[in-house]
């Protein structure tokens, strides 16, 4: 079966999604089919596994055995987490117990393939803390601050529009039909358009797009959370993107790192009202909820191989914090251990 080398993504189910909305002009076409036609037609997969995630990213990434079937392009880092006297005295997990937390990090592009054109697409992390008593706590970011749709169904539904086009099997405008049928897939179009890919690794500001929940010395709190640059954001000219280099993250996370000693990234928790969801990762919550700075996370050095065997499963949470009923999580769980399974033996 012919294979398809694109830049399109898994993080994270959510990058791949980003590369999708880059890469799709925002108007929809008119059309001349009923609305009965168009919903039948344009329906979302009665079902999606994690294993059909597993497939139709092989289907549009190409296979490149040993490489992480999501997020193929990116760099190691290792640094150190120093939680905020605020989150101390709030929340109860030993994640904010003990001062400078061993760190490793992957800083990564949106996509599956390994040789993806950096000027274009999502940016994601992943971190792994280093706790006590052989605990650890991992989260995973993206450069957007929602998912392309409510449910992973709606994600896959985009996943095989895409492989369709690429196959000569639908359009440009078939895309865009299904995601203006979906509302849910909306937010991420509108958040996305226009921008253009962040200038380096260090420079961008990563969002948690599911909830989760945290232990406090009263009731359990539910919260998002974003990562930013205490250097501020800074993105590539349109300029830049049409006319420079394809292959330059790497280089300047590395040259950033050994010039300036260290990079720091403020982390910040969104903590949710009662009314905000924890089921619908395509839902912002509103901009005036309370934001709790709970630490600094920096960069220390960059290169090597420390990320290599780390699976960044963001379900995998020290004690006192839990996922949500974000239907994408467990989804995103069982393809990111069946990716980790297959990368380890060299599948």
């Amino acid at each position: 079966m012919k294979r398809f080398q694109h830049a399109f993504s898994p993080v994270a189910f959510k990058s791949l999604t980003l590369a999708v909305m880059f890469a799709l002009p925002t108007a929809v076409v008119a059309h001349n089919h009923s609305k009965a036609e168009d919903d039948q037609h344009y329906a979302l997969p009665k079902s999606a596994t994690a294993q059909d995630f597993i497939a139709i990213f092989k289907e549009i990434n190409g296979e490149h055995p040993g490489i992480r079937k999501a997020h193929a392009r990116g760099v190691c880092a290792v640094g150190e987490f120093t939680p905020s006297t605020a989150a101390k005295q709030r929340f109860t997990s030993p994640l904010f117990q003990v001062d400078n937390a061993p760190l490793t990090l992957r800083f990564s592009m949106g996509g599956g393939n390994p040789n993806a054109d950096e000027r274009r697409g999502a940016r994601g992390v992943g971190i792994q803390f280093e706790l006590p008593n052989n605990q650890s706590h991992t989260i995973a970011g993206i450069t957007s601050p929602v998912f392309s749709g409510a449910t992973p169904n709606h994600f896959l539904g985009l996943l095989q529009w895409n492989l369709k086009m690429m196959r000569g099997e639908a359009t440009r405008e078939d895309v865009q039909k299904f995601m203006a049928a979906h509302p849910s897939m909306q937010p991420a179009i509108e958040w996305n358009r226009g921008r253009t890919a962040s200038a380096e690794y260090t420079s961008a500001t990563y969002y948690g797009i599911h909830a989760l929940w945290a232990n406090t010395q009263g009731d359990a709190q539910k919260f998002r959370w974003q990562l930013v640059p205490q250097a501020g954001e800074k993105n590539l000219t349109k300029q830049q993107v049409e006319s420079g280099p394809q292959s330059f993250l790497t280089e300047r996370l590395i040259e950033q790192v050994k010039n300036d000693g260290a990079v720091t990234f403020d982390w910040h928790w969104t903590i949710g009202a009662a009314d905000d969801p924890t089921n619908d990762p395509s839902a912002q919550w509103p901009a005036d909820r309370e934001q709790v700075h709970v630490g600094t996370i920096t960069v220390t050095s960059a290169g090597g191989e420390a990320c290599t065997p780390i699976n960044f499963d963001p379900v995998r949470v020290a004690r006192g914090i839990r996922p949500s009923d974000d239907p994408v999580l467990p989804i995103r769980s069982a393809a990111y251990a069946i990716s980790f399974g297959q990368r380890l033996s060299n599948q």
